[in-house]
């Protein structure tokens, strides 16, 4: 995220940073070497609630952030939210984490609570920007970021399964999974091979054969060539990537959904799109109510683990999972 130099700059930030435009919310932003790190989003709660204050504000000491962004989307039906700011802004002091701009947004306006010149900041509050018109939008847009969706019900279902083309399931029906009664590594590294291919095929054409998608689909129940799939990513290819995942998940039928939900949460959260992570999973549930990799992330992301850490783990386990499939320490692809 480029740097922000104003409140009508933080008020076009906020969508891109959660992937959509927030109502009745709270965010919380991280800022680290005047870096936007990342971003938090809660429901605009109906009362002070000391322990969830404190709990949303422990992700930002848990990132080592040195400053802070509050945004509240106010309800209509609450007629004062400065007492919920304040308390959120003495829980960030006490961590020693600096506020540098506290903004509220209700009925189309705004204001800051940092500002205290009326001509500037009027009670009455400041009318919105116009979301296209702001410098970050165009600078997002230039970048390759797509505009975030009108609403978090747009977002989930950017994410959810359209149809399953038939191509697809019948190559499914003529594949069967690894049979662990025999030596699974041949199969298990013909799937590590065709998520590279996977990979690198979608980043050619936007798509990929049903074959090769198929035969991903089928190995990603394997959890060698599952986590094989989430070390392959890194800083340069992260983007990309997700789209591919992305991709994948929307037309993944029942019973291999899973699989490419909790990838594609991982690699989200790591982005910094946290809402899309957790909806991720929540389709990863609906498909296997108890699988592990789901069951994992749900509570490292409730941890609020720094989203960089996911890189050091990959290159601790990567090596040792490419050891497995394919005999030989392969490092980082």
């Amino acid at each position: 995220m480029t740097t922000l130099t104003s409140p009508h700059d933080l008020i076009a930030a906020v969508p891109f940073l959660l992937g959509y435009q927030p109502l009745d919310s709270i965010v919380l932003i991280s800022l680290k070497d005047d870096a936007v790190g990342m971003a938090m989003r809660i429901d605009f709660p109906e009362d002070i609630d000391l322990d969830q204050i404190d709990s949303f504000v422990t992700h930002l000491e848990r990132e080592n952030s040195e400053c802070a962004l509050l945004v509240a989307y106010v309800p209509d039906h609450i007629l004062d939210c400065e007492p919920l700011l304040k308390a959120i802004a003495e829980a960030l002091e006490v961590r020693s984490i600096a506020l540098r701009e506290s903004l509220v947004i209700r009925d189309g306006r705004w204001r800051s609570l940092m500002c205290h010149d009326q001509e500037c900041c009027p009670p009455e509050g400041n009318p919105l920007p116009e979301f296209k018109e702001s410098r970050i939008t165009a600078e997002q847009v230039a970048q390759g970021k797509p505009l975030p969706f009108a609403d978090i019900n747009e977002l989930v279902a950017s994410i959810a399964t359209r149809e399953t083309p038939i191509e697809i399931l019948n190559e499914l029906e003529l594949l069967a999974p690894i049979d662990y009664n025999h030596s699974a590594q041949p199969l298990q590294r013909e799937g590590a091979m065709a998520v590279s291919n996977f990979l690198e095929e979608f980043k050619i054409n936007g798509n990929v054969n049903e074959k090769l998608t198929a035969l991903v689909l089928m190995r990603l129940h394997d959890l060698q060539v599952r986590d094989f799939a989430l070390g392959i990513i890194n800083s340069e290819n992260i983007d990309s990537y997700w789209s591919a995942w992305r991709w994948l998940l929307t037309i993944a039928p029942k019973s291999f959904i899973a699989p490419v939900a909790s990838i594609f949460a991982a690699i989200s959260y790591e982005r910094g799109d946290g809402v899309l992570a957790q909806r991720a999973l929540d389709r990863a549930f609906a498909d296997e109510k108890e699988y592990p990799l789901a069951l994992l992330l749900r509570r490292v992301f409730a941890a609020g683990w720094p989203p960089e850490m996911f890189a050091t783990m990959r290159a601790e386990l990567h090596p040792k999972i490419s050891q497995t499939i394919f005999g030989e320490n392969l490092g980082v692809a």
